[in-house]
């Protein structure tokens, strides 16, 4: 059986949102009929302990356009979104999020943006209808994820957001490293671009993220940044932290030393006793680093990476 393709994949990851899903999807089939595309919509139901699944149930019985996944508990965004990539036959895949926050009116521009060249394109929320208190600890997060990731990107948070297939394929998703998704896609190669979206104001439940979510997300921006950067080489990051330690216990043992040959009492000194410990532990950072080397290395099988194209003569 030759497998259906599609134009385009709209996929939506959902936990309870059971009051917003028929006026969601009403919007979609709305925008899309003028485009003369084929897709079909993904939800994916995280685990629902609401009447969300029923309603797409309905849904599903009322559009050949729409694919329902089910999962038996909430395993979280990363794991609805992978198994909405998974299900997905579009050339291009969009995601957004099932909330209404996301306009579906705004799907045409990524349509564009990604026919420009790009490979993805994330949506940029420059008016957020949120509060005070979810908008600032964003803009601050954004901002340090763009500088650590070297990535100009306004909103790393925002759910909405179009990828080519190829980019689904390659990027493997797991934990909560959804967010991350252009750093990740960015290291691999893809360009990666920008479109502002328009943000509305949440019209049912609550959100169902809270201030846990930024701790989560700098702990998975680290192993983002980690496994960018040092996955194949350990020690230029462990060995470069020991070594300014381990120089900086040095300096003051060295400081110390001075004093002593001056006959200068330095027994006592708690500074001498801060000189051994910071070469003790910067000592035990390069070890650390030296036997991280050498697991990687023996662990070695083939060098990652990423093809672009191939040009063959047969």
């Amino acid at each position: 059986m030759v497998e259906e393709k599609k134009d385009l994949s709209i996929v939506i990851p959902l936990f309870n949102e059971e009051k917003s899903l028929k006026e969601l999807t009403g919007e979609i089939i709305k925008i899309m009929q003028p485009l003369n595309l084929s897709y079909e919509i993904i939800f994916v139901d995280d685990g629902s302990t609401d009447s969300s699944f029923f309603v797409l149930k309905e849904l599903y019985r009322e559009s050949k356009s729409v694919k329902v996944i089910q999962f038996r508990v909430n395993y979280g965004k990363a794991a609805a979104l992978a198994a909405g990539f998974k299900e997905a036959k579009g050339k291009i895949v969009i995601t957004m999020d099932s909330d209404l926050q996301d306009s579906p009116g705004e799907i045409p521009k990524f349509i564009s943006k990604i026919e420009e060249g790009y490979d993805l394109v994330s949506g940029w929320r420059a008016s957020r209808k949120d509060s005070l208190s979810k908008i600032i600890p964003s803009l601050l997060y954004n901002k340090v994820t763009s500088f650590l990731a070297g990535i100009k990107i306004h909103d790393f948070n925002c759910g909405f957001k179009a990828y080519r297939k190829e980019v689904i394929k390659e990027i493997k998703l797991y934990g909560e490293l959804h967010r991350y998704l252009p750093i990740l896609a960015h290291w691999q190669g893809f360009s990666v671009g920008e479109v502002s979206v328009e943000h509305r104001p949440r019209k049912y439940g609550h959100s169902k993220y809270g201030y846990g979510r930024l701790l989560s997300g700098f702990l998975d921006l680290l192993t983002v940044l980690f496994t960018i950067r040092y996955l194949k080489k350990p020690l230029h990051l462990l060995g470069n932290i020991g070594l300014v330690i381990f120089l900086s216990g040095l300096a003051i043992n060295i400081h110390l030393s001075i004093l002593w040959f001056h006959n200068i009492k330095i027994g006592d000194r708690p500074l001498l006793l801060l000189g051994i410990l910071l070469m003790i532990i910067g000592a035990q950072f390069i070890s650390l680093g030296l036997l991280a080397e050498m697991i990687t290395r023996s662990s070695y099988k083939e060098d990652i990476y990423f093809v672009k194209s191939k040009l063959d003569k047969i």
